[in-house]
């Protein structure tokens, strides 16, 4: 190679085996992988990001560079900012699970930055040589980062509110008038919209490197690509295509910058994080990492052909994340995340898959899980699953553990159906406004363990939810297959958009109807971003691939939308202002010096909440307020006439009206000290709406 020539080597020595990955000290940086079936690894050194070839191949000596199943080499005068990348050797039998070829370019699995200026990801998928079309790891220096005194909030868990938001689709649109549109770098300038809605965390889509080059299909001419980013390429690694500059190995500063801004602002980051399968899929996908580093060791292969793999992820490949190396880069990332980004907390997607054993049945006691849940340097830090796998293992309200929380889908899909107006559902819905004690507290678990959603990523955006009857996923190019079916969603009488002032009116009150529930629910509150100006995906319910206007936050709508936001913004300051809204207790039958218990159930009439009602579309629900806070009195009139409730008399105290989703902006929620008195003993409540009064 002339390129080898034409620089002078660097020196190299044995190195050490730990830590893993490619670790840079005054003199030069210590390289370390593991491979339990590999029979030779060379390392290779680039001079740029983009350099077609390699200036220094090293080729490890197993008698000097390798220390049981970790190899490893220390090379002199390298410097951060360097570009490499590993050939390994091993034998190639399909049957056996190896995949060892030494013609594949392979990135450091415990690299903190990656580049893709060249890749092809189909060379990758072939039997040729990929060198130059291959990815390139970053020699990343995390040391002489100024935090400026930031540390990782430790909001309680019971204070938090969260904002689920893609990285990137937040700030990509034109509208958004960021500098650097769909990177770290634009969140930061979105902050002041964020501070001034008042959720309290961040709960950022796969923000773990992945290939977003990777044309899915084509539609209407349109390459279609991996939008969301569930398909994670590296672990430790900051997605490149959101970074302004990652070939200079910038991925860690801005990610640092974006979160120290974030913590300034009082707002946490929670990172949902992909550890139940790779972006290396099936037996079909490309070769860029562990495939080619140890496949039988990372993956769970068929038993009687190991050349096929077990897809419990429904993603081509699934992590045997009880294995112990799998288990050691699972929690070494955890931390790496917690100490050196401050981040504070994570969701697991599909994280029943880390409760499966190494034979793939699901353990009682599973290891990982356990060791997240106990590990010192995450104790603090914020877990959450969505408990279920694409295999069928769906553990809400018995996910392992005990303080991991859990997308809570009972919740959305009770509440979905109540507010679409569907009957029967109170003795429902008055446990999902509780807690959900049925599903949380014979485990010992608390309102904590609850994430209650309405909507998240993945489905309809709440506008959608009250615009829709059916999904519209034609434009992904699966002829509307994709997705699901059963939304439990209403369109108010108009598929999609609508010029119609009623159907508006309605639709309005349907989104503000969800808004008042979810933020009135014990529990952990997820609002799903745009969500709080009517952001619409225009019927598609599984905008994976959609890296255009429809996965795209439109900031237009902050404008046309801003009664909407007002509501949601003085809605979280209800939460905020009312603790008995977030303890993160279960209520337990207290009586306040009122004589009013922490919570009563309703009817139309007091303490008659009809719970064998099969008709019922009706609740009501009395909070007693302690230590000098006020009473909360919630009426809920899902049946689209009006309808009387009584209102509970008080001693001492009057009732006053603070929220009303049927009255028109801003009457539907008074600024705190402003609500209109109520007077009298019967409220009447519109159809299709909830009416919130406070005692003073």
């Amino acid at each position: 190679m002339a390129a080898v020539a034409a620089k002078k080597l660097l020196q190299v020595k044995k190195g050490s085996p730990h830590p893993l990955g490619a670790t840079p000290d005054r003199d030069g940086v210590n390289f370390s992988l593991f491979s339990e079936n590999a029979t030779g690894v060379e390392l290779l050194l680039f001079e740029r990001h983009d350099a077609p070839e390699p200036f220094q191949v090293i080729q490890f000596d197993p008698f000097v560079n390798k220390t049981f199943h970790f190899w490893h080499v220390y090379v002199r005068g390298l410097r951060p900012g360097a570009h490499y990348a590993y050939w390994v050797d091993g034998p190639w039998d399909l049957g056996a699970g190896h995949r060892f070829d030494r013609k594949k370019v392979l990135i450091d699995p415990y690299a903190r930055g990656n580049t893709n200026s060249l890749w092809k990801r189909v060379d990758a998928c072939g039997p040729d040589d990929n060198l130059r079309t291959s990815m390139r790891s970053v020699v990343i220096d995390t040391s002489g980062y100024d935090w400026e005194g930031d540390r990782p909030l430790n909001r309680p868990m019971e204070e938090t509110i969260i904002y689920e938001l893609h990285a990137s689709g937040f700030t990509k649109s034109p509208s958004s008038g960021v500098t650097h549109p769909g990177t770290f770098s634009g969140i930061i300038e979105k902050i002041p919209h964020l501070k001034e809605l008042g959720i309290t965390a961040v709960e950022l889509l796969p923000v773990f490197d992945f290939d977003e080059t990777d044309i899915l299909r084509v539609v209407d001419s349109t390459p279609l690509h991996n939008f969301w980013g569930y398909s994670t390429m590296g672990f430790f690694a900051p997605q490149s295509a959101y970074c302004v500059s990652p070939e200079s190995g910038s991925h860690l500063q801005e990610f640092r910058d974006m979160v120290r801004a974030l913590h300034k602002a009082g707002i946490e980051v929670i990172l949902d994080v992909v550890f139940n399968h790779t972006d290396e899929g099936n037996h079909q996908g490309p070769v860029f990492s562990f495939k080619g580093i140890d496949n039988r060791v990372y993956y769970f292969l068929m038993p009687w052909d190991r050349q096929f793999y077990l897809d419990y992820s429904g993603c081509g490949n699934t992590v045997n994340c009880s294995r112990p190396i799998a288990q050691k880069l699972i929690i070494e990332c955890l931390r790496y995340w917690v100490r050196e980004t401050h981040v504070d907390g994570f969701r697991f997607d599909q994280g029943s898959i880390l409760s499966r054993g190494e034979d793939g049945s699901p353990l009682p006691h599973p290891p990982v899980v356990w060791q997240i849940e106990l590990d010192e340097e995450l104790a603090d830090t914020k877990v959450i699953a969505e408990a279920w796998d694409a295999a069928g293992l769906y553990q809400i309200g018995h996910f392992p553990g005990d303080r991991w929380a859990e997308w809570n889908g009972r919740y959305r899909d009770d509440i979905r159906r109540f507010v679409k107006g569907e009957p029967g559902l109170v003795g429902a819905v008055a446990s999902r406004l509780a807690g959900s004690a049925d599903l949380y507290q014979p485990h010992g678990e608390l309102p904590i363990n609850s994430i209650n959603f309405i909507t998240c990523h993945d489905g309809f955006t709440l506008n959608d939810l009250v615009s829709y009857k059916e999904k519209h996923n034609e434009g992904n190019g699966e002829g509307n297959r994709d997705g699901i079916n059963d939304n439990l969603s209403d369109n108010c009488g108009v598929e999609g958009d609508s010029d119609d002032p009623a159907v508006e009116a309605l639709r309005n009150r349907q989104v503000k109807n969800f808004a008042t529930i979810l933020l009135l629910s014990r529990g952990v509150p997820m609002i799903l971003a745009g969500d709080d100006v009517r952001r619409t995906q225009k019927g598609n319910n599984n905008a994976y691939c959609q890296d255009n206007e429809i996965g795209w936050f439109d900031w237009t709508l902050t404008q046309k939308h801003h009664e909407m936001f007002r509501f949601w913004k003085r809605m979280i300051e209800f939460r905020k202002t009312h603790s008995t809204l977030h303890h993160r207790f279960f209520f337990s039958g207290a009586v306040n010096e009122r004589g009013l218990a922490d919570v009563s159930w309703h009817g139309c009439k007091l303490n008659q909440p009809g719970w064998s009602d099969q008709k019922a579309r009706a609740l009501g629900m009395t909070l007693g307020g302690f230590d000098g806070e006020p009473d909360i009195h919630v009426m809920l009139n899902m049946y689209w006439e009006s309808l009387e409730f009584e209102i509970p008399s008080l001693t001492g105290r009057r009732w006053f009206r603070a929220i009303d989703t049927a009255a028109p902006s801003p009457h539907d929620i008074a600024d705190p000290g402003d609500e209109a008195e109520f007077v009298g003993n019967v409220g009447s409540v519109q159809g299709r709406s909830i009416v919130v009064l406070v005692s003073r």
